[in-house]
């Protein structure tokens, strides 16, 4: 059954997560990504349970109230804080010295690839939604057609001062709306809302992107066996950015194709993403 907990790494720095399955067990580490929590993975944390895996699901650092440094200043919210925050949060769930597996969704995803470049020892796998490799999507949003630097324009919108403010307007109607039509059920958005949807949480969530600014840090091609999870309605990904991650996976790699799914895969087609996570997590056992 699946619990709620709170996982302390270093005074001030307590997460909110979502734990279940039994100590010791294999563990899968589950971060999310903008504008969602720890909620969507609520149903992958079950099945992992029900399978046989401890599953670990953080809201991460500034969507925790327990985790929420200074907004003030970026290095507190650089991507190697978040990555810092990844591999504490699995040593203090007492996995400090074991190999374990590695989920991550959007802002999450980018955090896992990054983690899969640095630890690839750590690692028995890697499962990535939506979130291309960071070299297949800087070379997507270069390109002439400008496809993805469209898809991608929100970024730069979430560098402005009151992005905040206008996320949060009307009872966030926009963030609602935008969940909403990407296929969000309506009693996720209320929980993810429930994390998200206040003044000091969306600041903090919103410092990610100004701690890292445009550009995304490319990496080295990754050695973890990675699965790779796309939907095809994804209006944040487009197909040249998600079909060129393969170019840089150099360890067994799996592209999944998601018809008429989009952003919020977990979310959206929970059973299917299960599936295919129990599949990979049983090829590559920690």
């Amino acid at each position: 059954m699946t619990q709620f907990e709170q996982i302390t790494i270093a005074p001030g720095l307590t997460f909110d997560a979502l734990v279940a399955g039994d100590a010791g067990a294999p563990l899968v580490l589950l971060l999310h990504g903008f504008a969602e929590s720890m909620h969507c993975w609520r149903a992958q944390v079950n099945v992992l349970a029900a399978a046989g895996y401890r599953a670990v699901a953080p809201s991460q650092r500034g969507y925790s109230p327990g985790a929420r440094p200074d907004t003030g200043e970026p290095l507190n919210y650089h991507i190697n804080r978040l990555m810092d925050d990844a591999m504490a949060i699995a040593a203090a769930a007492g996995y400090g010295e074991r190999r374990f597996h590695l989920v991550g969704h959007d802002w999450g995803g980018s955090i896992a690839w990054a983690l899969a470049d640095r630890f690839r020892e750590r690692l028995a796998s890697l499962t990535v939604l939506s979130r291309p490799h960071p070299n297949a999507f800087n070379r997507a949003l270069q390109m002439e057609d400008g496809d993805q630097a469209h898809r991608s324009r929100h970024h730069t919108a979430f560098l402005e001062p009151d992005a905040a403010d206008l996320l949060l307007a009307d009872k966030a109607k926009q963030l609602r709306e935008r969940l909403a039509a990407a296929g969000v059920p309506s009693a996720a958005v209320e929980a993810h809302l429930g994390v998200l949807g206040n003044k000091a949480a969306m600041e903090a969530a919103l410092a990610w992107y100004r701690a890292r600014g445009a550009i995304r840090s490319p990496l080295g091609p990754i050695r973890v066996p990675t699965l790779y999870i796309w939907g095809d309605a994804d209006d944040t990904v487009g197909r040249s950015a998600a079909e060129g991650t393969e170019d840089f996976i150099a360890a067994p790699f799996t592209f999944e194709v998601l018809p008429d799914v989009g952003h919020f895969a977990a979310d959206q087609v929970p059973d299917r993403v299960s599936e295919l996570l129990l599949q990979q997590l049983a090829a590559y056992p920690a």
